[in-house]
């Protein structure tokens, strides 16, 4: 049988920036990652970015995408530098030539190594820098622009930053991460408003990582109900204000009561006799209980902006483009206003504090001469995308 998508449905490829180029000035850059690799050199983007230009069109007609805030902007309030937005806009011209449209992250968990300074998102005085630099990149890209998402992953970014401390700066202090994420939601406000008066028919979001919290015993419920009452609604209420609800899934998390994962606690996720990739458990339905939980909550049309496969082997990456193409399209068979889905990743990046060894791409990227060879599963979501259909 034949499952069509509608026609206007969105299909894309995602990356941020500073996980595809060379380190400039930004709070990452040094940062030694889990599996021994120092956030530097990533994968040459910048010097292999027309090679790449073919890639990211020849796999869909989106790609959402972010530009690095350090070398665009390299003081407080200043001027963007001119080499960089050149580079930019070649770029983005080359794409457009190519028929892809944008969907432009304005802060994917990297910030230059001056706003970090001044106390980044701690301080509410700090806001108008971001929101400065938020404008110029309206002002100055806008036009080759289709979709804004104003943060990444903002729970993500707070929890890992200020409760786990595995991100910069490298806390723990929730009340800190609290604080954190009413300043970017202010942020949010602001820039949504001059989004929507400089470009009002370009849909305006933000990427909320959703992800089933479950457990394995009663310690394990008490510490999974706090992490999804944290991570699943008290941050996401802070970004109300959108023309889309922004969703990335990629897992469900067990408790036991800390967190099971393949990267963590190997020999417990194996216990559980679950499949799993090279992460975490490997559960294509939750993403369709996170759908219908939005969608009841918000009545927002949803775009599920990063979902994918950490595996350095194919074979489960290929199975998942199907698996969750199959949830899809079920749910807009019951009703559900799904707006677009964007695959992460378009190649192997630097996985932040994991490293470059975790491979979530479509094509991979060799670790020393950075060459991109396609996967198998290339070719699979190449054809969903441009084919709006797939078969069983």
């Amino acid at each position: 049988m034949q499952y069509l998508f509608p026609s206007d449905f969105i299909f894309g490829t995602s990356t941020a920036a500073t996980q595809i180029e060379t380190a400039f000035d930004h709070d990452w850059q040094g940062v030694v990652s889990k599996d021994g690799f120092i956030l530097d050199r990533t994968t040459d983007h910048e010097i292999r970015w027309r090679e790449d230009v073919e890639i990211i069109s020849s796999l869909a007609g989106n790609y959402r995408m972010g530009m690095m805030w350090s070398k665009l902007q390299r003081k407080p309030m200043g001027d963007f530098d001119a080499d960089t937005v050149n580079y930019y806009i070649t770029f983005l011209e080359e794409m457009q030539q190519r028929g892809v449209k944008i969907m432009m992250v304005l802060h994917h968990f990297t910030n230059p190594i001056w706003f970090a300074k001044m106390g980044g998102w701690e301080k509410e005085a700090n806001i108008i820098y971001w929101v400065d630099f938020a404008k110029k990149v309206v002002d100055r890209f806008g036009k080759h622009v289709s979709h804004w998402n104003t943060f990444n992953e903002p729970n993500v970014y707070a929890s890992f930053g200020w409760i786990t401390g595995a991100f910069p700066p490298f806390k723990n202090n929730p009340v800190q991460a609290a604080i954190v994420v009413k300043n970017m939601g202010k942020a949010h406000d602001i820039v949504y408003d001059y989004i929507k008066e400089k470009f009002p028919n370009q849909p305006v979001g933000v990427s909320n990582n959703t992800t089933i919290f479950s457990s394995e015993n009663t310690l394990g419920w008490f510490t999974s109900r706090l992490s999804d009452w944290w991570f699943m609604e008290w941050v996401p209420d802070h970004f109300k204000k959108v023309d889309f609800f922004g969703m990335s899934y990629y897992a469900r998390i067990p408790h036991d009561p800390m967190p099971i994962t393949y990267v963590e606690t190997p020999d417990k996720m194996k216990k559980l006799g679950v499949v799993h990739d090279d992460l975490w458990e490997y559960h294509p339905e939750g993403m369709r209980t996170c759908i219908d939980r939005y969608w009841k909550k918000y009545q927002k049309p949803i775009i599920i902006t990063e979902n994918g496969i950490c595996q350095q082997a194919d074979e489960l990456r290929q199975q998942s483009i199907i698996d969750y193409a199959k949830i899809l399209h079920q749910a807009l068979q019951d009703g559900v206003e799904i707006k677009g889905y964007f695959h992460w990743s378009t190649w192997d990046n630097f996985e932040w504090h994991l490293g470059p060894t975790k491979r979530f791409g479509l094509y991979e990227c060799n670790l020393e001469t950075k060459e991109r060879i396609a996967r198998p599963s290339a070719e699979i979501f190449r054809k969903l995308a441009y084919f709006k259909m797939f078969e069983m």
